[in-house]
């Protein structure tokens, strides 16, 4: 007998099957029936009029560190997700002892609470049972190659090209779903088609996925980082996802359906804001100051000459940037300054925050950046043009999942953190139809659990892990703005993870039973 039971609800089981009236049993931690089940049964949650779907993946988070305070807990179980996809863009804590991505992602992903040291293994079990959402992991090349070569913008020799595919296959052993890249950031940025062919060896032997943030810039200027990644699956024979794929789809749709068509397995993530986040030190300064640690980076700005130089002969050319363009100065807006002096600025864009200081937008970036060691992330409108309808197009797309790219830290983040899937499911599947529900199904669950190797997860089915999400088709919403990002979805109110409440009337019940989850493990009771 179930010791708890999740009564007459509508089942949309993740595999595309239409729904169906039907109860569900929890054991264990598992699915243990589907159908009519007996009155005496342990206890019941009452989903009458709610549908039951399987735990979402949020298939690219930056809540690597931040998934241990309990408002990041609650917007990712607000909207849904059971399961997060961290190492993202080639950094993260793991291998070495974190203080390269506490350091280099500090805007990003922020400093992780215990690991410092031990490989993947450590920090996959860091998150077991202290968290309760589940955690996957890719492993970092970006983080890989720092533990080999440093910041060296150079080919490595045969003898660190060894020791680099040596610690993925470390990580690929220890439960790693994958090896991820981020090819516009410091060191990853430095590696070339030739070397990621040669890293993804690992992932291949484990048929797990190689994932990357493209080298260049997305927007229009997605097709030439997108032949790399074909060059990438046809040299190592290897499945690739595309993190948070945007931009124009009369562009971006046919480059995925020539890649596919062509034998190459190539899916990838999207959310559905025309906004982007990222590091503000990556959007504005020249690749040769990033190549130093970031306190160095920062004397370098606080001297006078160099800021002068940089004032007079870079910044004018910003323009021209990948995600800036004519007029960034009054687009860009920080959202994490950890330094006092400058939080007020959170939430402003740059020239306003200047004009209260009374210097140029492009010298307050600057001094930003120089106080808070590099560490200030800033919300980005893309170049206009994008509607919901383009937005729609690739989110019908058969190679799509939902990766929020959600960020946590600061006073005014991108609202995505927050409202990614809601949204998705308010907009895309109750308004605008764009997908039915069985699909919203596999497209946030079934799929991703196949993609990223989380077996025994993303379906609804007897066996399977009793991730499960209770969703009120008429209530669902997405509520965090840009002008107030930190307000979490209304709508799904009860959550299981591993057959636990986490989330029971909208609150954290308190209960941890979130894993560290490896690629192709067994789900036994």
């Amino acid at each position: 007998m179930p010791d708890l039971v999740l009564r007459g609800g509508w089942v949309i089981d993740g595999a595309g099957a239409p729904p169906r009236r039907a109860d569900i049993g929890v054991d264990n931690g598992l699915v243990v029936a589907i159908g009519a089940i007996d009155e005496s049964a342990g206890t019941i949650l009452d989903c009458s009029n709610r549908y039951l779907m399987p735990g979402f993946v949020d298939t690219h988070s930056h809540a690597d560190a931040m998934i241990f305070t309990e408002e990041t807990q609650l917007a990712l179980l607000r909207q849904g997700i059971t399961t997060i996809i961290a190492g993202q863009d080639g950094v993260s804590y793991a291998p070495g002892d974190g203080t390269y991505a506490a350091e280099y992602f500090a805007a990003i992903d922020g400093a992780h609470p215990s690991y410092r040291g031990g490989g993947v293994a450590a920090l996959l079990a860091s998150y077991g049972r202290a968290v309760p959402i589940n955690v996957a992991y890719l492993v970092p090349h970006g983080t890989v190659r720092h533990e080999v070569m440093g910041r060296a913008n150079r080919p490595p020799s045969d003898a660190e090209l060894a020791t680099m595919i040596a610690l993925v296959a470390d990580g690929m052993a220890a439960g790693a779903v994958g090896l991820s890249t981020g090819l516009d950031y410091t060191p990853g940025v430095y590696g070339s088609t030739a070397e990621l062919i040669a890293v993804c060896a690992p992932v291949v032997s484990c048929d797990a996925v190689y994932v990357t943030h493209i080298r260049g810039g997305y927007e229009t200027k997605a097709a030439a980082g997108m032949s790399e990644v074909a060059a990438i699956c046809e040299g190592a024979k290897v499945a690739a996802h595309v993190s948070h794929y945007h931009g124009p789809p009369d562009l971006l749709v046919p480059i995925v359906d020539d890649m596919r068509s062509s034998g190459l397995s190539v899916t990838f993530d999207h959310y559905p804001y025309r906004a982007g986040c990222t590091l503000l030190a990556m959007q504005l300064l020249p690749e040769w100051l990033l190549a130093f640690p970031a306190a160095e980076a920062a004397r370098w700005l606080a001297d006078r000459a160099t800021k002068e130089a940089l004032l007079r002969d870079w910044m004018p050319g910003l323009v021209d940037r990948p995600y800036l363009g004519p007029g960034w100065q009054d687009r860009l807006t920080p959202g994490f300054i950890p330094a006092t002096e400058f939080r007020w600025a959170e939430g402003m864009t740059l020239a306003g925050a200047a004009a209260t200081t009374g210097v140029a937008p492009e010298e307050f970036a600057l001094d930003l950046l120089a106080a808070t060691q590099l560490a200030v992330n800033a919300v980005s409108p893309r170049p206009p043009g994008l509607t919901v309808d383009d937005l729609a197009a690739l989110i019908r797309h058969p190679g799509h999942m939902v990766g929020s790219d959600g960020i946590y830290l600061g006073g005014h983040p991108h609202p995505r953190g927050w409202g990614t899937f809601a949204r998705v499911l308010a907009r895309h599947v109750q308004d605008r139809r764009d997908l039915s529900w069985p699909e919203v199904a596999m497209h946030l669950a079934g799929r991703p659990a196949s993609r990223f190797g989380l077996d025994g997860r993303g379906r609804l089915h007897p066996g399977f892990a009793a991730d499960i999400v209770v969703v009120d088709p008429d209530r669902v919403a997405d509520r965090a703005s840009y002008a107030s990002p930190r307000v979490p979805a209304d709508g799904i109110d009860d959550v299981l993870v591993n057959g636990v409440p986490v989330l029971r009337d909208g609150l954290l019940t308190g209960a941890r039973p979130g894993r560290g989850l490896r690629h192709r493990e067994r789900i036994t009771r």
